[in-house]
């Protein structure tokens, strides 16, 4: 199988902005299984700005568009290093892809990419792909990794979109303040009071929310793309998610 795998900051990182080492190795470890096993995988990954927080002794997310740019420069070096140091344990090649939306809306930039990706996953390397916030500008922004999941997703063909992030999945209500919230393992279309239930934002580190992933399903499902959100505290998780097996919410494409 083609699998999209995107990463949120809240599973890559502590509160803090730095690296949650112990769970990024399991990552990086099961992934690499996953692809021994004879999967292709794409890797979509957040961080870059909570790394460069935590690596700039910031003491919160910053909200100007230099210091969020500068915080990604920094978290992105950092990130890729790592990433590069793990997988290489597994003797898997990473390749490094940063974009903007305008690389995906200009017609021959996005089939340079697709050509790039395809070609990437010919020669058996591991495509990490974020946006490039330390260029991105109100203009060219994709705005979340959930959409760019989708879009990456979508743009490559591929069989599945696994978000993994601090929730569960999607649920009835807000499971945080409602006990009697009951999470769904199966939504065949989006409905208004599918929407209805979303809650707000993500953590502080991270741009993301129930919206941003719901509107990444509605991307994923109108081309053929089954979307899955499940809980990336436990990295084995994807074993089960490739098994099929009933893990978070799965978004089922239409046709």
């Amino acid at each position: 199988m083609r699998i999209v795998i995107k990463l949120g900051t809240s599973t890559l990182a502590h509160k803090t902005g730095r690296l949650n080492i112990r769970r990024v190795e399991e990552l990086c470890k099961v992934i690499s299984d996953l692809k021994n096993a004879g999967n292709e995988i794409i890797m979509v990954s957040s961080g870059a700005i909570g790394m460069g927080v935590g690596k700039l002794s910031l003491s919160e997310r910053p909200t100007d568009i230099p210091t969020k740019q500068a915080a990604a420069a920094v978290g992105q070096c950092e990130l890729m290093y790592t990433y590069d140091k793990l997988f290489s344990e597994y003797n898997h090649t990473v390749a490094q892809i940063l974009i903007t939306g305008e690389d995906i809306e200009h017609k021959d930039r996005c089939l340079n990419f697709e050509n790039t990706m395809k070609r990437l996953l010919e020669l058996g390397a591991i495509p990490i792909i974020n946006e490039n916030d330390s260029i991105a500008t109100n203009e060219i922004v994709i705005g979340d990794n959930d959409t760019l999941g989708a879009i990456v997703a979508t743009t490559l063909n591929a069989d599945m979109l696994i978000i993994l992030s601090d929730i569960d999945g999607l649920f009835t209500a807000d499971p945080r303040k409602n006990k009697d919230a009951v999470m769904l393992h199966r939504v065949e279309e989006i409905t208004p009071e599918i929407e209805a239930m979303i809650g707000g934002a993500g953590t502080s580190l991270g741009t993301g929310g129930m919206q941003t992933k719901i509107n990444a399903a509605k991307i994923a499902n109108s081309k053929g793309v089954d979307m899955i959100i499940a809980n990336g505290k436990d990295p084995d998780i994807l074993y089960d998610i490739v098994d099929g097996k009933d893990i978070g919410t799965r978004f089922v494409a239409k046709g």
